[in-house]
C-alpha cells in the first residue's frame, strides 16, 4: 500500500486529500500543517509520496522540498498550489518536486499525479 504524507496549513484541505486517498486504497501516514512538521514527519514515516502545499507559515513548501531532498534525494513530492502560483510551482519543480496539482482538488487529478509519481 502506498504511504502518503499530506502537508497543508488548512485542515479542510488535508481532510479533502485524505478522503480522496483513503477511498482509493492509499495509506495516509501523517499530516503536517507547515514545512517544519513536514520534514520531521518525512524522516519519521518515510512515506512513498508527499502532497505539499506551497504557502504555509514557519517554513513554506519550497523550503520544505529542499530540506526533504537534502535528507532523501529520491523523495517523491507533489506540490499543491492555488491558482496564480505558477512561478512558485516552477521554483518547487526546480527544487525537486515531481508534479503539481491545483486547488480546488479534483479527485481524478490527485490520483493521476500520485500514481504517475509513484510509478
Amino acid at each position: 500500500m502506498t504511504k502518503v504524507l499530506i502537508v497543508d496549513d488548512a485542515a479542510f484541505m488535508r481532510m479533502m486529500i485524505k478522503d480522496i486517498l483513503q477511498k482509493n486504497g492509499f495509506e495516509v501516514v501523517g499530516e503536517a500543517c507547515n514545512g517544519i512538521e513536514a520534514v520531521n514527519l518525512y524522516k519519521k514515516e518515510s512515506p512513498d509520496v508527499v502532497t505539499m502545499d506551497i504557502t504555509m507559515p514557519d517554513m513554506d513548501g519550497i523550503e520544505a522540498v529542499k530540506e526533504i531532498r537534502k535528507f532523501d534525494s529520491a523523495a517523491k513530492i507533489i506540490m499543491c498550489s492555488a491558482m496564480g502560483q505558477q512561478s512558485m510551482v516552477m521554483d518547487a519543480i526546480k527544487s525537486g518536486a515531481k508534479d503539481f496539482i491545483v486547488k480546488p482538488f479534483q479527485a481524478d487529478r490527485v490520483l493521476e499525479a500520485i500514481r504517475k509519481v509513484v510509478g
